[in-house]
């Protein structure tokens, strides 16, 4: 069933022309102004249909296939947010497990920081030792004041006074 000098079989040549029919058929009945305006009208009515169904949903207080596909959308965002939260809080909570394992207990570091400072005490109290006493304080009121020696020479006794009483 091979035509010879084409090399295309029957059912080739069939399809092809089927084909070509529809597509010449679908290209009329696109332009027919008739077949057109039935068309638009059709989807018109389609969209009327549609607002009036959200209407009267909205008015029994039920949702629309739009709401509950914004709502499956929305869900989707807060579980995906939800799952990062959880991977953070597993991270934190490996790395809390990680430094309570490489962590002295409080007692052991404790003793430790008690121990660092005795032996510093231990060094001041070396150094002090060390360093040569300083003279003991004197409170104020018992220290001597220094005098210039030219101020310490001894002045002349103030002279005596004769008595009005007596005469010589």
């Amino acid at each position: 069933m091979e035509d010879d000098a084409s090399g295309e079989t029957l059912r080739d040549r069939i399809t092809r022309q089927g084909e070509d029919a529809l597509g010449k058929l679908a290209q009329d009945l696109l332009e027919n102004p008739l077949v057109t305006g039935a068309i638009s009208r059709a989807f018109e009515a389609r969209e009327r249909a549609v607002s009036a169904q959200e209407t009267a949903m909205s008015a029994l207080n039920l949702p629309s296939a739009a709401d509950l596909e914004r709502l499956t959308r929305r869900l989707r965002s807060v579980s995906q947010r939800l799952e990062g939260i959880e991977d953070g809080v597993d991270r934190l909570d490996r790395r809390f497990e990680e430094v309570a394992r490489t962590a002295q207990p409080p007692d052991d570091r404790l003793a430790a920081i008690e121990a660092q400072l005795s032996k510093l005490a231990a060094e001041v109290a070396g150094v002090v030792r060390s360093v040569a006493p300083a003279p003991a304080h004197v409170p104020r009121e018992q220290q001597r004041l220094e005098v210039d020696e030219k101020q310490a020479a001894p002045t002349a006794p103030p002279r005596k006074r004769r008595s009005a009483g007596k005469k010589l």
